[in-house]
Order: C-alpha cells, then sequence, then structure tokens
C-alpha cells in the first residue's frame, strides 16, 4: 500500500521546534563510539510510559544512524523506568545484525532489513521462531560538505555518483557550476569521505544511487563501501568529524550528525525547486514508501523518486530488530517496555526534535500492535 501522509505529520515536524532544546543538544551532541547508559539520566519522568514491570540491563547495538534518537529514549525511559539500565552500543548496522543473531543483544538496530540468510541466521537467537524488522526511525542522509565561501550547494544524483566514484575530482567541474550557476566555486580537490564499517547508511545511500541515477554507479550496493578511491571513517560521528576538519571535504550521514561547520547540500530532482534535507521534506518522502514484509515483518520499501514537490528522496528507515517470539525471558519485559515506549506518540514526537522523521501514522500503528504481542 501507498503511505498518505496527513497534516498531522507535518504538524509534528513544524511542531518541534516548540519542544524544549535541551534535549535536542542531548541528542545532537552524542558520539557514536561508546555505549549509552540510560541510569545517569536527569530527565523528569514520564507518567505516559509505562514499565511493566520491566529491571535489569537491556544490551542492544547496530545502527549509529539512530544513535542520537536512542540516546534522548533513554534518556526519557530511564527516568521513568529506573530499574532498567539501557546500553546502546552504536556498532553499525551489520556488527549489530551480527551480535543478534549470536544471541549477544536484546534487540537490534539497522537502517536496512533483515536479508533472508539473516532471518536464517536469527532463527537461533529466537530458538526457532522469526526475527521481525519494527520500522522505528526515519529521517533524511545528508550529504555534508565544507567548502569555505559556499554555503549554498545543489547537487544531483549523477553529479554526487560522479564525485563520490573519483570521476569529478574539483569543485569548479563544469558539471558542478552548472548546477549552481552564480556560485564561486574553487578549484579545491573533492575529498570524499565513506563509511570504513558495514553500514545501513551506506546501504541506503548507494541504493538511492542506483536507483536516480543508474548509469553513473554501477555498483551491487549494500552495507560495504565498495567503489574504489577516497578516505574513510568510523560511524557516522566519524564522517561528520572529518567534513568539519577537511577543507575540501564531502559526505553523507544523518541529518543529527550535521552540525556547526558543516553545511549541506540541496538535492535536485524532477521539482522545480532543489530541496532541502529537512525532517519535514524527509518525511513527506518516506510516507510514499510500501510495506514489503510478511506477517508481523515491517520491513518496507523506500521510495528513492518521489514526486510530490519539496520531497526530499535521499532518506533512510531504521528498524529495531527483534524475535517475534522465543525472546529471552529475562529482557522480555524490558524489551516490550522500551520498545513500547518509542512507538508511542510521545516516543515519535521526540524524533523531530532530533532532526529525525516520524514513522507513518499507519505503519506506527502496526508497530504498537506487534510489540504488544511479542514473546
Amino acid at each position: 500500500m501507498k503511505l498518505q501522509r496527513t497534516n498531522r505529520l507535518r504538524a509534528l515536524s513544524l511542531g518541534a521546534v516548540a519542544v524544549s532544546g535541551a534535549l535536542a543538544l542531548t541528542a545532537c551532541g552524542s558520539d557514536d563510539t561508546g555505549n549509552s547508559n540510560g541510569g545517569s539520566s536527569s530527565a523528569p519522568a514520564n507518567s505516559a510510559i509505562k514499565c511493566d514491570n520491566a529491571k535489569g540491563q537491556l544490551q542492544a547495538s547496530g545502527s549509529s544512524a539512530q544513535k542520537n534518537a536512542i540516546d534522548a529514549w533513554i534518556k526519557a525511559y530511564s527516568a521513568s523506568c529506573k530499574g532498567v539500565q539501557i546500553n546502546y552500543n552504536p556498532t553499525g548496522s551489520g556488527a549489530g545484525v551480527t551480535a543478534f543473531t549470536q544471541g549477544q543483544t536484546a534487540f537490534a538496530g539497522s537502517d536496512s532489513p533483515l536479508k533472508p540468510e539473516e532471518v536464517t541466521a536469527a532463527e537461533k537467537a529466537c530458538g526457532g521462531n522469526k526475527a521481525i524488522d519494527l520500522p522505528m526511525v526515519g529521517g533524511p542522509i545528508a550529504i555534508g560538505y565544507n567548502l569555505p565561501g559556499v554555503d549554498s550547494l545543489t547537487l544531483d544524483a549523477s553529479t554526487i555518483a560522479k564525485i563520490f566514484d573519483g570521476k569529478i575530482k574539483t569543485w569548479d567541474d563544469a558539471a558542478i557550476k552548472k548546477l549552481n550557476t552564480g556560485a564561486k566555486l574553487p578549484s579545491t580537490k573533492i575529498q570524499t569521505f565513506h563509511r570504513s564499517d558495514d553500514s545501513g547508511t551506506t546501504d541506503n545511500f548507494t541504493k538511492y544511487l542506483k536507483a536516480v541515477a543508474p548509469s553513473d554507479w554501477k555498483y551491487s550496493g549494500g552495507k560495504a563501501w565498495q567503489a574504489s578511491g577516497g578516505q574513510s571513517a568510523q560511524g557516522s560521528s566519524g564522517l561528520a568529524q572529518q567534513v568539519k576538519q577537511t577543507t575540501g571535504a564531502i559526505s553523507y550521514f544523518e541529518l543529527s550528525y550535521a552540525g556547526d561547520g558543516v553545511n549541506t547540500v540541496d538535492l535536485k530532482t524532477e521539482a522545480a525547486t532543489p530541496v532541502k534535507a529537512t525532517v519535514e521534506n524527509a518525511t513527506k518522502a518516506i510516507a510514499t514508501a510500501k510495506v514489503a514484509g510478511t506477517g508481523k515483518d515491517l520491513s518496507l520499501e523506500l521510495n528513492y523518486k518521489p514526486t510530490e514537490e519539496g520531497a526530499y528522496p535521499l532518506t533512510l528507515v531504521t528498524y529495531e530488530i527483534v524475535c517475534e517470539k522465543g525472546n529471552k525471558a529475562d529482557t522480555l519485559a524490558a524489551t516490550k517496555s522500551f520498545l513500547t515506549y518509542i512507538a508511542s506518540e510521545d516516543g515519535q514526537q521526540q524524533l523531530a526534535t532530533a532532526k529525525y522523521a516520524p514513522i507513518p501514522d499507519e505503519i506506527i500503528t502496526k508497530v504498537r500492535e506487534t510489540i504488544s504481542g511479542l514473546s
């Protein structure tokens, strides 16, 4: 089915500015190289959070894309459920899925749904049962760049593909000039950065290039970077840091990592006006996704060619991967309690504050129903 967004989701994104700035600072200022320990939270308790006798330690790992959202969620949840200590390690989607299939964590975060071979591998951790993908976090993948004197830059998928494939080497290349008439583009060498670890962000970034510029991006795609050349860094925060400190740099990472010193590219699409990387614009694109999973699995097929004006097509959805049945008894209560909170209306409202997009109503309602039946 095609998901049609209502004005309510736009209101969530626009209304985020009214939410306390303290949470945004906490979320966006975090690093994605360590664990999150909810026990140190000083946030006020939230009566809407139901602990349901949850207690003990909850170990999870995976996507660094959602790390800033997880930080905010843990802070709010731990203030109400003081008997639960949640540790989320942003090791990257690939490592997170591996840890989950090996039975080391209660759930995994991944920016790509499970592949068939990963579903099979997860059956052992789930006691012979199926692991499922629960979409929980949406948002734009920003293309950040560092080019002094150039505060606004427009690129299209073809040009981006050529840049990251090493075919466009300087910032004053004719293809870039054509998209930025009037801009004073220097002859600075382009420094591309990609993820060194297996990453769902890489998977989604290259899926976009394959879908929109197939003649310029010939690689098969996946969580591992395949193009030659360029430089690498660990995690989304590692890429953002490299862009901040390297003149001429360009890379890809979630909007929440684009802070001081990092400008983001506007995407030239079929629409009349280039589209900025914003939560609201990503929401418009994610709303056109289709459910691709079967049964309780709610993996989505993203639309990289939305026709709606203002829809930012370079997006990702992060899934929490959990056993449908066969979850470990000692962590089941905490897993259900925490996932119930982050899928709740209150939990989803926190996302826009941290520069993420809420999951469409039609889908998040099914996510809530699925969580309630976990066993």
